[in-house]
């Protein structure tokens, strides 16, 4: 370790052991277990030939079996390949999957922000990241721990996190087989889409407010219950306290 003089197998070890971080960059010399050997950081040991490790860098100074590494020079570190499965994309200054190539929502350098769900970094995290349809990202644990507790907004900008289609279908149908009561029918109100920023005026029902452009059921009160009066195109509003619908 080039901050203080001592030997560990791996920065990580190091920074568990430590009071302070690693600078990987910074790596020069390399000691071999095998002939006790101290020497300059590379693959193999000059003296008994060893092998320090299947994949080396020596940009991150980073000794591992194979796993397909290779090493992007935009994100400054190494990440898991094969690297033809990758591309890096400029704007959210990330490595990708090809498949996400001319497919996703770009939020510039998106990955140097820290996850939202337990706050630690996401740019060089060992756990892989999730992209949310809105572009922000997650580790994918937290994804996973996400979805089993039912939420499926991001954290971030509150838009569903996947195609929820099929969920607003299940609300369409709940509404159908549920009319409000008599002094609630022909209520209306005032509702902001998380989905697609809609403001929009849309029958009320305790079950869910359904976005008039996108079909969403990801949408915020925003304002009191439009009451229409009998025989009177004029109207009176209530305000309650504004609220999330689920």
């Amino acid at each position: 370790a080039p901050c203080c003089g001592k030997l560990y197998v791996c920065r990580l070890c190091h920074d568990a052991e430590e009071n302070h971080q690693m600078d990987r960059f910074k790596v020069r010399e390399v000691f071999c277990s095998a002939c006790d050997t101290l020497q300059k950081a590379q693959k193999t040991c000059q003296e008994c030939h060893a092998q320090f490790g299947e994949y080396y860098c020596d940009i991150c100074h980073l000794f591992d079996k194979d796993k397909k590494q290779y090493h992007c020079q935009p994100c400054g570190i190494c990440r898991i390949g094969p690297k033809e499965k990758y591309f890096h994309c400029q704007k959210c200054n990330l490595c990708l999957a090809q498949d996400l190539r001319g497919n996703h929502k770009c939020v510039e350098n998106v990955s140097r922000q820290n996850c939202p769900v337990c706050m630690e970094d996401i740019h060089t995290s060992r756990i892989g990241a999730h992209v949310l349809p809105c572009g922000h990202l997650l580790h994918k644990t937290c994804f996973d721990d996400m979805v089993r507790t039912g939420a499926y907004r991001c954290p971030l900008c509150m838009h569903s996190a996947w195609n929820m289609e099929e969920h607003w279908e299940i609300i369409d149908n709940d509404i159908a087989q549920s009319p409000m009561p008599t002094e609630y029918q022909g209520a209306t109100v005032k509702v902001i889409c998380n989905d697609c920023q809609s403001h929009c005026t849309v029958p009320f029902h305790v079950l869910g407010m359904k976005c008039a452009e996108c079909g969403s059921y990801n949408t915020a009160q925003d304002g009191g219950l439009i009451q229409q009066q009998h025989h009177s195109d004029s109207y009176m509003e209530n305000e309650p306290e504004p609220q999330d619908q689920h």
